[in-house]
């Protein structure tokens, strides 16, 4: 029975783990958006609100813990700079799971993950353009 035993395992050893998850937060910090196996980015969304969290805190321990998991001053920089700021008043849900394709190789499924709030037609929106016909 796995009572109390939160997560997935991952088919990996907990210090493999720990190093997955730990690139995978600084790239979702530093891209916004990353393109993973289903059950990864499904076990990214609760380390990456945690560490959401933690730079909405604000305070030097929630900022000393946040680099304890991530270990760049970059990516702790950008989260209580620029993250965590736009998330100030949401009460959670800083992530979202998108469903995407299958892999080509094994055919794992296969799911973008990205910081709500960041999508492309969010972040930039496409101008319309204007076919000109042949006079």
């Amino acid at each position: 029975m796995r009572h109390l035993n939160q997560g997935r395992k991952l088919s990996r050893t907990g210090a493999h783990r720990r190093a997955l998850m730990r690139n995978l937060v600084l790239s979702l910090m530093r891209h916004g958006r990353i393109t993973t196996t289903d059950a990864k980015a499904k076990e990214l969304r609760r380390f990456a609100e945690r560490m959401i969290t933690l730079g909405k805190q604000g305070d030097l321990p929630a900022r000393r813990r946040a680099f304890d998991f991530m270990r760049s001053h970059g990516a702790v920089k950008a989260l209580f700079d620029e993250i965590a700021p736009r998330f100030k008043d949401r009460a959670g849900g800083y992530t979202r799971v998108i469903k995407f394709d299958r892999r080509r190789g094994d055919a794992a499924p296969l799911a973008v993950i990205e910081l709500t709030g960041t999508s492309e037609s969010a972040q930039a929106p496409r101008k319309k353009t204007t076919r000109k016909t042949a006079s």
